[in-house]
């Protein structure tokens, strides 16, 4: 008998747009639409990051003004 792993099933992907980090040797980065602020440092080493574009698999962020909440605001 022969069996064969199932076949994984294609994961669609967009171009999206991302925040690297500008220090060298570091590898931060986050998707635009998932960071807090409207350039954002990075959360490793506190560099500054630039805009950049990066083929991503699609994600569904429900919360689109994500910049907007104000961080001294507890949610409870």
């Amino acid at each position: 008998m022969y069996f064969r792993k199932k076949s994984l099933e294609d994961i669609p992907t967009e171009d999206t747009a991302i925040w690297s980090c500008t220090q060298e040797g570091c590898i931060g980065w986050m998707r635009d639409n998932f960071a807090f602020e409207h350039v954002p440092t990075c959360w490793q080493c506190n560099s500054p990051m630039i805009r950049s574009m990066k083929i991503l698999p699609m994600l569904v962020n429900k919360n689109t003004d994500i910049k907007a909440i104000k961080k001294s605001i507890m949610i409870g």
